[in-house]
């Protein structure tokens, strides 16, 4: 686990990975997040500890359905929501991908202050939740797997900010093929004043 603390936050992110583990996509962002002051913290899902390089992403994702899958991770979440919630004034949880769809999950917990999710594709097995917190979700225009238009309209709910962003899944990473730099750095811009 990446835990970056501040003595005088009273504010934590938990950051959610997506399937390749806790890359360098991953500890490049949460150190970005420390430097806006917040405290952070990234659970890696995966026991023992395990990443996947980008060409493997097929492996990654079977390894993360037959291993890890939504209902556990998203206890794991909560397991650490339950250990922060009272050190803490605010708690959000950003995740990507599949961990965007753990956060998503999260929206329904009531210590979450608000939760932010980068391309989230398997949220569209769980449009019948309805965020308590305010939840910001952010989407490629191009999606190989769904019709990303439906999911949002799908998703026209209270609470949720909802934008989406040229690029495919994946432009908000940097080390992927898939990044687009204006597009990361649009979505960066909201996250940081929905966080603030």
């Amino acid at each position: 686990m990446i835990k970056l603390t501040h003595k005088k936050s009273n504010t934590v992110i938990i950051v959610i990975h997506e399937i390749y583990g806790v890359n360098q996509h991953m500890k490049n962002f949460c150190e970005f997040l420390s430097e806006q002051n917040f405290d952070v913290f990234c659970p890696n899902l995966y026991e023992p500890e395990t990443s996947f390089n980008y060409f493997q992403e097929g492996i990654a994702f079977n390894h993360f359905m037959e291993n890890v899958g939504f209902e556990h991770a998203l206890h794991r979440i909560k397991d650490v929501l339950s250990n922060v919630k009272n050190e803490y004034k605010r708690i959000y949880v950003v995740g990507f991908s599949v961990g965007a769809t753990i956060a998503w999950l999260c929206s329904e917990d009531e210590s979450v202050d608000g939760v932010v999710g980068y391309y989230g594709s398997r949220i569209r097995d769980y449009v019948a939740i309805i965020p308590k917190s305010p939840t910001m979700l952010f989407f490629p225009k191009e999606e190989k797997s769904f019709n990303v238009d439906e999911l949002i309209s799908t998703l026209d709910k209270k609470n949720i900010k909802i934008y989406k962003f040229n690029g495919q899944h994946g432009f908000s990473d940097p080390y992927s093929s898939k990044y687009h730099e204006r597009s990361a750095q649009k979505a960066c811009r909201q996250m940081i004043t929905f966080l603030s």
